[in-house]
């Protein structure tokens, strides 16, 4: 096979991380990547590599995460039909919606302009939503929550909210929404951002449900985020409640 016989694609897949530990392919542990990569080796025949445009840590979910492959497109000649085999091919917590031709130089992590999650926790307990989202005993204050996440919106170093050890060019982010929702079940939080770090989302709710519960005042987030220390942030929540929802491109419209 000669190299401009090959298009680059974009997959746009959405994910229940239960049964997973995370996205990314690693030794000894099932991965996302790892079930998508071999799904496509079966229906392109020949070798794949993906690029996601990010990670999600173990048990963490996607309601839309955009990949990049490069495929041989004499394989993918009816498009309904690729993603029809795809889709048969993969488990049930697995899905492909959208299969996209992009540019050579199109990249699925490097041109992502925006990134946004969610978090779920609910009050009530209810088996429908196990390792969908987080029960908590105690309601926090929503308007402190919501007071205290004004102070995450900007370009600021959120290394306070990092996993440990690290390795990244820069803890810069910035952070354009950030907002708690009182739903039916309990609450849900937003926040979006141009790019995020490891443990990051989590460890922000786990700082905010300090405040609603009135352990801090909604100001302390600003001495937490000047310290860098991630010792000064609250515990990290769990991952099953967390969510990527969407994320943004300047060439392709992600909110199909």
């Amino acid at each position: 096979m000669v190299e401009d016989t090959l298009q680059r694609f974009f997959l746009e897949i959405a994910y229940d991380g239960t049964a997973y530990h995370g996205w990314q392919v690693q030794d000894n542990a099932l991965s996302v990547q790892q079930k998508l990569n071999e799904a496509l080796h079966k229906i392109l025949r020949c070798a794949i590599e993906t690029i996601g445009a990010g990670r999600t840590d173990t048990g963490v979910h996607a309601k839309q995460l955009f990949v990049h492959l490069d495929a041989p497109t004499d394989r993918i000649p009816h498009e309904s039909r690729f993603l029809h085999s795809l889709n048969a091919l993969l488990p049930h917590d697995i899905a492909v919606y959208r299969i996209l031709p992009v540019d050579q130089d199109a990249h699925a992590r490097f041109d992502a302009t925006e990134r946004a999650y969610e978090y779920h926790v609910h009050f009530r307990k209810n088996p429908f939503l196990l390792n969908k989202s987080w029960q908590l005993r105690d309601a926090p204050d929503v308007a402190l929550m919501n007071e205290a996440a004004q102070f995450l919106i900007g370009t600021q170093d959120f290394g306070c909210f990092s996993k440990s050890h690290t390795q990244v060019y820069t803890n810069l982010c910035s952070v354009t929404r950030a907002y708690w929702q009182e739903t039916d079940e309990g609450l849900v939080f937003h926040i979006s951002a141009n790019r995020f770090l490891r443990n990051m989302v989590r460890a922000i709710v786990g700082t905010l449900l300090d405040i609603g519960l009135k352990t801090k005042a909604p100001e302390s987030i600003l001495d937490i985020i000047d310290s860098k220390d991630r010792a000064m942030a609250g515990t990290s929540v769990p991952a099953h409640g967390l969510y990527l929802t969407k994320v943004v491109y300047p060439y392709i419209d992600t909110t199909f």
